[in-house]
């Protein structure tokens, strides 16, 4: 488990709040050394910490934990499926080759 990258996520989304360390740190009843020390990868969390520092940001512990909302991805992933149920062979055939040139130049101009 990356310790670091976890808080630098919630260091990120507690900034994002505009929150300072020490107004998350009262939220989630902990210490500001220790809510420093979280940020800064320099001790690990327990569960009920993280439990408490997800609902104060309102964020998904998935967010914190791998960077990323997985509900949301997994919604997305639905969503595309449910608009190629309708689609024929000939047109998923044309939306897979306009996906793989999308992702061919976000790759090339370094976005994915």
């Amino acid at each position: 488990m990356n310790y670091y990258a976890i808080g630098q996520r919630i260091r990120k989304y507690r900034k994002a709040l505009g929150l300072s360390q020490e107004e998350l740190a009262e939220k989630v009843n902990i210490s500001v050394t220790h809510m420093s020390h979280i940020e800064t990868g320099n001790t690990k969390l327990s569960l009920p910490v993280f439990s408490d520092i997800s609902l104060a940001l309102n964020v998904t512990t998935d967010s914190l934990l791998f960077g990323e909302d997985r509900q949301s991805r997994e919604k997305i992933t639905e969503s595309i499926a449910s608009i190629l149920e309708g689609c024929s062979t000939n047109e998923l055939n044309i939306i897979a080759e306009t996906i793989s040139a999308a992702a061919t130049a976000l790759k090339k101009y370094g976005k994915i």
